[in-house]
């Protein structure tokens, strides 16, 4: 599910998708894209080999067309290919994710000289498990701190960061979910609240972790989350939780978004009307997708 810091020019996205599904034996589930954030994620599966190499082929892209150095946008990011994480599904395992991100990142390195920090299970030091902890200081703070504090070398390759693509941080990770709540103000102070009292790190809700953003070019903001275990705390808690803080402060939810697929577990006992979930049909969930391509692909 890599995470590529592009999100306004389309035909760019358009260049990565197509460098990743010109694999054999891969396939583009989902893409998504935000001008805001200045970002867009494309969910791709396949067996190990074709994944690597359409992961490796999607980073000399983006390398190609992307100048982090220029870049601006409100989610965080240190890397024209920002974060690479390899996910298990069906009879994959993480340890085999793992495998495949160190690969990964190897390749990377020796192929396009992009340095590369590993993170989640793929992590090779314990203060690099957390996505947030690697990507602290952003590109402009990283590529300074890796001159001057032995603690922030890459993982493999560099020292330095490249000058336009930055870093690409490479992990292995179950399936989490990326959701979205935007509310109706501009006022981002109560997007930055809610979301320090709703994440695990700051007493709030556990396995969720979450930012408050500004969308400028909606007129909202945004509490931007990563739910890393939805079983632990469900979509519905996280809305309810949500809604509950924004009305203390006198403000409502516009509406909700999912980043990417999800888990048809994810959704049971609640439904897209009841999250106010924008531009959501049944084909963001993660199986009827894959029952769908598999369908189409077996009639050719």
């Amino acid at each position: 599910m890599p995470n590529f810091s592009e999100g306004r020019e389309l035909a760019r996205v358009n260049a990565l998708e197509l460098a990743i599904s010109s694999v054999a034996g891969v396939v583009v589930l989902h893409r998504t894209s935000d001008p805001d954030h200045n970002r867009s994620v494309i969910t791709f599966a396949g067996k190990p080999e074709p994944v690597l190499e359409a992961a490796v082929r999607a980073t000399a892209k983006a390398v190609e067309l992307i100048d982090v150095s220029r870049h601006q946008g409100v989610h965080p990011r240190v890397g024209a290919l920002d974060v690479l994480p390899f996910v298990p599904l069906g009879p994959a395992t993480l340890a085999e994710c793992v495998e495949l991100a160190h690969k990964a990142g190897q390749r990377i390195w020796n192929e396009l000289r992009i340095p590369i920090y590993f993170y989640g299970a793929a992590a090779t030091r314990p203060d690099r498990m957390k996505l947030e902890d690697v990507r602290r200081g952003e590109f402009e703070g990283l590529a300074q701190a890796v001159t001057v504090d032995q603690t922030k070398t890459p993982d493999f390759g560099g020292p330095n960061l490249h000058p336009r693509a930055g870093a690409v941080i490479v992990g292995a990770r179950k399936i989490l979910i990326a959701y979205n709540i935007n509310l109706k103000t501009k006022d981002v102070r109560i997007a930055k609240s809610i979301a320090k009292q709703i994440r695990e790190s700051s007493g709030g809700l556990k396995a969720v972790k979450a930012l408050g953003l500004p969308l400028t070019s909606r007129g909202l903001v945004q509490i931007s989350m990563n739910l890393t275990d939805y079983e632990q705390t469900p979509i519905p808690v996280v809305y309810a939780e949500v809604s509950r803080l924004a009305t203390l402060h006198g403000v409502e939810i516009e509406e909700s978004e999912l980043i990417g697929l999800v888990p048809r577990k994810a959704l049971e006992m609640t439904t897209a009307a009841s999250l106010k979930l924008s531009d959501f049909d049944s084909q963001r969930v993660i199986e009827n997708r894959i029952e769908t391509l598999s369908r189409a692909i077996h009639k050719r």
